[in-house]
């Protein structure tokens, strides 16, 4: 909000944002301390989103504090649109970024804790949400997203999730609005969640009612949609937002006009 109060833009807000959480270790699914992989490996996935469309991301990146940084480097710097482990690092190293232990004690702990009966199983609303999607709207009215995330604890090695996925985690429009995703991936990605939320913002729906329906288009399409959490946030053009879950317990945060307000989502399921 600095940034944004200054007159800066929605894109270098954005990545100021998010890169707050990432380097916070307490935080166990974005970042620094992010929970590793089931073979202690910590793996980091990111995108971002400008007002012109362009966009980057980096998936599976290892070592590397910042992945939000990176993609929005490989948006930049590159022709192209994704990078994925090794060649990500070995473009991050390129471009200055500096090698580090992600490995937290605590995360490490936790991990080797787990690994004593390794059954995996996503737990609905554990630490509240598994990613940090964020979207911000300029002085100039310009929108721009960014979805940063160490995806699901204990994943199998080169799991990727929604968070990443242009159009799934994250997705902007200048036109009409942006949305973001947490949750369970493979869901998100199904319905391609964030893209369905501002194309039924384009069809005229408020950000709340565009979120609700792709939560109902998630439900339709994963039967086990009774054990896993899915919440999609949403803002349009004129500064409306939105925020639905299928389960209780999904909360978002909206910055306006000085003031800053957690809001409980509305929800599918008790």
């Amino acid at each position: 909000m600095k940034i944004l109060d200054s007159g800066g833009s929605a894109l270098d807000a954005v990545e100021a944002g998010v890169m707050v959480i990432e380097a916070d270790e307490k935080n166990t699914s974005v970042g620094i301390g992010g929970a590793p992989d089931r073979d202690g490996r910590v793996t980091l996935d990111a995108c971002i989103m400008a007002p012109d469309g362009s966009c980057g991301s980096v998936c599976a990146l290892e070592h590397i504090a910042h992945p939000i940084s990176v993609a929005r480097r490989v948006m930049e710097k590159t022709p192209h649109v994704i990078l994925v482990g090794d060649g990500a690092l070995e473009f991050a190293l390129s471009q200055g970024f500096k090698k580090e232990n992600l490995l937290t004690e605590e995360s490490k702990k936790a991990w080797e804790e787990w690994k004593k009966t390794s059954k995996y199983e996503p737990v609905i609303n554990v630490e509240m949400h598994d990613t940090i999607g964020m979207i911000t709207i300029d002085k100039n009215g310009d929108i721009a997203g960014a979805c940063t995330t160490s995806g699901l604890a204990y994943k199998m090695q080169g799991r990727v999730g929604d968070s990443p996925i242009i159009g799934a985690g994250m997705y902007v429009d200048n036109e009409v609005g942006g949305a973001a995703a947490t949750g369970l991936g493979e869901a998100v990605i199904r319905a391609v969640g964030s893209f369905l939320v501002v194309e039924l913002m384009r069809n005229g729906r408020s950000p709340q009612a565009a979120c609700e329906e792709a939560v109902a288009r998630v439900v339709k399409k994963y039967k086990d949609y009774k054990n896993i959490q899915v919440g999609f946030i949403a803002v349009n053009k004129d500064g409306e937002t939105g925020g639905f879950s299928i389960h209780k317990g999904f909360s978002y945060a909206v910055f306006s006009n000085g003031k800053n307000e957690v809001k409980e989502g509305t929800y599918l399921i008790e």
